[in-house]
């Protein structure tokens, strides 16, 4: 299952900015995949903190593979150091293992996420243990599919915002602007500018001057 967006979307994004009109056009229709489980997506991206998304995805099929499912009876019942033979670090599995037992004991309220602003949502999910703001951000795109996240945290979107709009260096202020112009539609907007920071198109550079 992948990102959902449309005409829509697309068609206001281009009325609202003629560079990334360009942009969409050159690259076409963007995939990326989502997951719709909100206790699943929380240890997905808890796994993927500071590694690369492939070492991601081979512990995330180790885990799979040896739980059976990834959800908070599983997990609970796991102790550390099997959570840590998946390939996690001793913190990440207390992380996971701290998650799983504030959901079993309902000290966390999963269900109560998507009825939440983002901005509560990023809160709540912020409190967790081992989930910063940006973590918090990626879930609600890429789990509640939440159609307006832009966030500053992530460095993939900051190089292409500076690849499209050739700008040395995007503070928050500058981000601000670019954030209301393309709101409502900021998440497909964060769509395009990761696939431009990943070269997408050849031949775009990063304007950030270089390290000395």
């Amino acid at each position: 299952m992948y990102f959902s967006y449309g005409k829509t979307e697309v068609e206001y994004l281009k009325s609202r900015d003629k560079i990334l009109g360009e942009i969409i056009d050159k690259i076409g229709p963007v995939e990326r995949k989502v997951d719709t489980d909100l206790f699943s997506s929380v240890v997905h991206h808890i796994i993927g903190q500071q590694i690369s998304t492939k070492a991601q995805e081979t512990i995330w099929k180790r885990m799979q593979d040896g739980l059976g499912s990834v959800n908070a009876e599983s997990i609970a019942a796991a102790d550390v150091s099997a959570l840590q033979s998946f390939g996690i670090t001793f913190r990440k599995a207390e992380y996971i293992k701290d998650f799983a037992k504030k959901v079993e004991s309902g000290e966390f309220d999963l269900d109560s996420i998507s009825h939440m602003s983002d901005e509560e949502a990023v809160r709540r999910l912020a409190s967790l243990k081992g989930i910063g703001v940006w973590t918090a951000e990626m879930i609600l795109l890429f789990c509640l599919q939440r159609p307006d996240i832009f966030s500053y945290d992530d460095l993939a979107i900051l190089r292409g915002l500076r690849m499209v709009y050739h700008h040395r260096k995007i503070d928050r202020k500058l981000f601000e602007k670019y954030r209301r112009r393309f709101s409502p539609c900021c998440s497909v907007a964060s769509l395009y500018l990761w696939a431009v920071a990943g070269g997408a198109i050849p031949g775009m550079k990063d304007y950030a001057p270089k390290r000395k």
